[in-house]
């Protein structure tokens, strides 16, 4: 007798409707969790694009250190060869 009620199509139709049910809610979530995924890398890849940005304008408004310091230096040793020539 348990086994005619195993194959009773009311009870195989009970028992698909249960399943796709619980498929539904599972494909809801996955869809759900995918979707925040897709929120969450537009927002990385807007925060990386707006520090590439200001990277690339503190770099060209940074001062040119190097150009600096050679001209610090020949300053120096120029001040430095007139001073000895003075004497």
């Amino acid at each position: 007798m348990i086994e005619s009620d195993q194959h009773d199509p009311v009870t195989v139709a009970v028992e698909l409707e249960r399943m796709r049910g619980t498929l539904e809610a599972g494909l809801a979530r996955v869809d759900g969790s995918l979707a925040l995924l897709v929120q969450r890398s537009d927002q990385s890849d807007k925060q990386l694009a707006d520090h590439e940005t200001r990277l690339d304008a503190l770099e060209r408004s940074r001062w040119p250190l190097t150009s600096i310091a050679a001209l610090t230096a020949s300053a120096g040793l120029m001040l430095a060869v007139w001073e000895l020539a003075g004497r």
